[in-house]
């Protein structure tokens, strides 16, 4: 399922549920199953849950570095994804909505 992050005080951040899950859970959100339709980051919570994650990429473990082998293709599909990677759209729009008062919400849908 497609979650759409969006706030007036940036681009809406567009994210596969099974993606937008942990982040939700690290930011002190409680996602449960069925993934909630909608949600919201009050102007007062997203302090707390910008702090939570940027807490949680610094404990991230580094990751691991893969060797370049020549003339082999890197297989791209297979190679993980860290979770500061996953989280820095939706980490810049709460920055973004922080300074300027505004909430962040959140809506899922369909990709079509």
């Amino acid at each position: 399922m497609l979650v759409t992050f969006s706030s007036k005080a940036g681009a809406d951040i567009l994210m596969l549920s099974e993606h937008a899950k942990p982040i939700l859970r690290i930011a002190g959100k409680v996602i449960d199953d069925p993934f909630p339709v909608r949600g919201v980051f009050s102007a007062e919570q997203l302090p707390d849950a910008i702090k939570l994650i940027e807490r949680a990429i610094a404990s991230e473990p580094a990751t691991k570095q893969v060797e370049d082998d020549g003339d082999m293709p890197r297989d791209s599909i297979n190679a993980s994804v860290a979770l500061r990677q996953r989280a820095f759209p939706l980490l810049d729009l709460m920055r973004r909505a922080q300074q300027t008062g505004l909430p962040v919400m959140w809506e899922t849908g369909s990709a079509w």
